[in-house]
């Protein structure tokens, strides 16, 4: 009788990880992931809130460009008294009632609805923009020793524009701001929803000359002086 004797087959030491090995491996895999996580939060944000500021600007060129072209009427806006366009108030949060791609009517109407996504522009909009304009244009009238602030209409103007997130006139967070206060483009969160995306200041012409402008930019005469003076920035007649 023939006998078969069995071998057993060798146990090799690295047939495999073990689980303590396996466990090493998830806790290292696991620190790197929390080390570079923030770095690719802080990039997502920045881009995002970049990208918001950019079409804002865009938004906020349109609006003017419909401005001077008649295709969206002047805002309801003019400044009679001291305060100029800077220092111009804040719109009111809390409620907000636009059309899309049309004035509001609450909480105040020079203020435009830019809808992005077709819609309504509401305090839980995430995409769409609120226009806050500012017509400034100012005359001094004198009658009977009274200096009077006015808007002469018959002359072009300054028109202010801020450009605000529509989700910001929701009533939590606080108050809307104005400048100095501005949305960052760096950013590791969503950014602030109350401070303006962007403000420009820019001339709406309405059959004003050259002298118009002349007038408007001249430099005051320097009081006279020991030392010379400088020149004045416009020198036309």
């Amino acid at each position: 009788m023939v006998h078969h004797k069995q071998q057993q087959a060798s146990l090799s030491s690295q047939s495999g990880f073990t689980i303590i090995e396996s466990l090493v491996a998830i806790l290292v895999v696991a620190i790197l992931l929390t080390a570079i996580a923030p770095v690719i939060v802080l990039s997502v944000a920045t881009r995002v809130q970049a990208k918001r500021i950019e079409t804002a600007t865009d938004a906020a060129k349109s609006y003017i460009d419909g401005v001077r072209s008649g295709t969206i009427t002047a805002p309801n806006s003019p400044i009679t008294n001291s305060t100029d366009i800077a220092a111009y108030a804040a719109p009111t949060a809390g409620s907000l009632t636009c059309t899309a791609n049309a004035y509001c009517t609450s909480p105040a109407n020079n203020l435009y609805c830019v809808s992005l996504d077709g819609n309504n522009c509401t305090t839980t909009s995430t995409n769409n923009f609120v226009i806050q304009a500012i017509r400034y244009n100012k005359a001094t009238v004198t009658s009977g020793g009274t200096t009077t602030n006015i808007v002469d209409p018959t002359k072009g103007y300054q028109l202010g524009i801020r450009v605000y997130r529509a989700d910001g006139f929701s009533s939590d967070g606080g108050v809307l701001k104005n400048a100095p206060s501005k949305q960052p483009t760096f950013t590791g969160g969503g950014g602030d929803r109350k401070t303006p995306l962007v403000e420009i200041t820019t001339e709406i012409t309405k059959g004003v000359t050259f002298s118009d402008f002349c007038d408007r930019l001249r430099q005051p005469s320097p009081t006279p002086s020991p030392s010379p003076a400088p020149p004045a920035q416009s020198q036309c007649s």
